[in-house]
Parts: C-alpha cells; structure tokens; sequence
C-alpha cells in the first residue's frame, strides 16, 4: 500500500473513532440526565413524606396536648367541687385548716 491509501485510511478509521466517542458522549449525557431526573423525582417523593410525618406528628402532639389540658382542667374542676362540698359541710374545720396552712407558710418563708 501507498503512504497515501494509508493515510486514507487512517483518516477514516480516526472519524469513525470521533463519531464513536461523540455517539459515546451523547449516550452518557442521555444517562445523566435520567439519572438526574429519578433523583430529583426520589428527593421530592422523600421530602413530601418527611413533610408528611411531621405533619402528622405536630397533629397528635396537638392532640395529646388537648387531650392532657382537657383531663387538667377536669381534674381542676374535680377539686374545686370536692373543696366546695368539704366547706360548705365543715366550714369550722375549712377555716381552722386554712389558718393553720397559712401559719406553717408565713414561718417557713421567714427562714
């Protein structure tokens, strides 16, 4: 063979390598971008259920909160009636455990 069939030919084996790489690079920035686009569909599935549980989770801790300030206030209102029925059937004993918790406060704050 000549030097100029060789060169021919080395001429063409090198665009074909060009077009191979090219084919190549087209083909990995196709499965980058995919790639791409299923973690950001993975990271908004992930950010809305993490949305969702805290959510969730504010909500119950509401409702224990309401639920504990419900049984608070009844538990109040419990001892309001059992103090009110305690004075109104003993008002003498009431009054003389009233002086005397007041007694024992008033010489435990003078320490």
């Amino acid at each position: 063979m000549t030097d100029q069939a060789n060169f021919d030919r080395l001429q063409k084996d090198f665009e074909a390598v060009k077009k191979d790489v090219s084919n190549l690079t087209k083909q990995l920035s196709d499965t980058l971008n995919t790639l791409a686009g299923t973690a950001r569909a993975g990271a908004r599935r992930g950010y809305r259920k993490a949305r969702a549980q805290v959510d969730a989770a504010v909500s119950d801790a509401a409702e224990q909160g309401s639920a504990a300030l419900d049984m608070a206030q009844e538990a109040a209102r419990s001892m309001e009636e059992t103090l009110e029925e305690a004075i109104t059937e003993r008002p003498i004993a009431a009054l003389g455990l009233a002086l005397g918790l007041g007694f024992l406060i008033g010489v435990t704050w003078r320490r």
